[in-house]
């Protein structure tokens, strides 16, 4: 079986360092191949492709831009009569891609908006959604590029986010029908919502484009105190031979680099 791949999310890893571009020279430095990041649009361009190319990683995730985070956005995917701003975000997304060379993004679905009840506008949302995923698919696929649309969980993290099963992915991907928009399988989230781990692992693997883990419920480093047993979830990945990337998207109990003794150990046990 082949090891498994891992990037490091430099949103949540090495904060120690103010900057994206020296956080990709220190993810390389400790040993990652490959980062992910969620929002890059404050950086310079040039100089993050600077450190990319310095560092030797590949950029393998980003994110769409939030919207107006203090507003309450967090992605405007799904967002009733916001699809124009979705579309110059996805332009944005797309410029920062091309440039980095990375080729997946991540489309982020949104939230309810405030002052609605989910089941009043879900079908609403559900069909901005796969308009928008339509229209995405068909701008990425010139490109190359892969996009990724993930469950956030309603229970602890986002309450009125409108994507938060595995379930209600795999519906939408059915109702969007192109090849290149797949399903990122955040595993914190998909253990709060719905649990069943194994079996939902199996049975979406097909539509899995990208990976991420952290542990239950402290979203800390896998092998921390919680609910989860990594090294059985990795096994099996690796059985079901999962060839994607795994985004290490925790936040460190002490500094990252103390908290990485988790992958060497994996890598030294997949040897």
């Amino acid at each position: 079986m082949a090891p498994l791949k891992f990037c490091a999310n430099i949103s949540w890893l090495f904060t120690e360092l103010p900057d994206f571009h020296l956080r990709i020279s220190a993810a390389a430095a400790a040993g990652f191949q490959a980062v992910e990041a969620a929002w890059l649009y404050e950086s310079d361009l040039e100089q993050l492709l600077r450190a990319r190319e310095a560092a030797g990683v590949e950029l393998v995730l980003i994110n769409t831009p939030p919207g107006d985070i203090k507003g309450g956005d967090l992605g405007l995917g799904a967002v009733p009569g916001r699809e124009a701003e979705f579309r110059q975000g996805l332009d944005l997304a797309l410029k920062y891609a091309r440039a980095l060379e990375c080729k997946r993004i991540h489309l982020m679905a949104g939230r309810v908006p405030m002052g609605s009840q989910r089941k009043a506008v879900a079908k609403e949302m559900e069909a901005v959604f796969v308009q928008n995923l339509k229209y995405a698919a068909d701008i990425l696929s010139k490109e190359g590029i892969m996009g990724l649309i993930e469950p956030i969980n309603t229970r602890i993290t986002d309450p009125r986010y409108f994507l938060d099963s595995p379930h209600q992915a795999a519906e939408i991907l059915e109702k969007v029908g192109k090849p290149n928009i797949k399903l990122q399988m955040d595993v914190f989230h998909w253990q709060i919502m719905d649990g069943n781990l194994t079996q939902n692992i199996q049975k979406y693997l097909p539509l899995i484009g990208h990976v991420q883990v952290a542990q239950v419920p402290g979203r800390n480093e896998p092998d921390s105190a919680g609910e989860l047993d990594y090294r059985y979830l990795f096994n099996t990945l690796e059985r079901l031979q999962y060839q994607g990337y795994i985004g290490c998207e925790y936040k460190p109990l002490g500094s990252t680099q103390e908290g990485l003794g988790w992958i060497r150990d994996y890598c030294t046990h997949s040897e």
